[in-house]
């Protein structure tokens, strides 16, 4: 359904994981995503864990649109991350539609609303994060860390 790591690789090249050419802030973010990531898989409560994976993926797409650089624009008015990914890395764009459509989901589930995602939903998100951030990585020549292990749902 959404682009795999193995189209990325082809669509922005094969570069080298040995040698990333990222900004240390870049790898910082993508090791902040990949620790939230983390988090969330220890979290207990959907909703928390629903909010952490979908931040964890904000965060990888904050470093590649960092390390990409912010596209020039016309118009001045700010953009959010899920609006500049697709322009800086089109291999990401149906990526950054589906974490754009969740960005209400996780805004419900840190007001506390009860319900507002599922374990099911959260479990889903967090492969589904776990899935980017790899993409991101590969998309920017990092070295890809091996998934994380999630529970059952429950």
């Amino acid at each position: 359904m959404m682009t795999n790591v193995t189209e990325v690789r082809a669509s922005v090249g094969d570069a080298s994981p040995r040698q990333p050419r990222v900004a240390p802030t870049v790898l910082s973010m993508l090791q902040s995503a990949r620790r939230g990531l983390a988090e969330a898989a220890d979290e207990t409560t959907p909703g928390a864990r629903y909010v952490m994976a979908h931040l964890a993926a904000l965060r990888a797409a904050a470093a590649v649109v960092a390390a990409r650089g912010e596209p020039r624009s016309r118009r001045r008015k700010p953009h959010s991350v899920w609006e500049l990914l697709p322009q800086v890395e089109p291999a990401l764009t149906e990526w950054a539609a589906y974490f754009a459509a969740g960005a209400g989901k996780r805004a419900a589930a840190e007001a506390g609303l009860p319900r507002a995602a599922s374990a099911r939903e959260a479990d889903d998100l967090l492969r589904d994060a776990e899935t980017f951030l790899s993409l991101a990585e590969t998309a920017l020549g990092v070295q890809v860390q091996p998934p994380l292990p999630l529970r059952p749902a429950g």
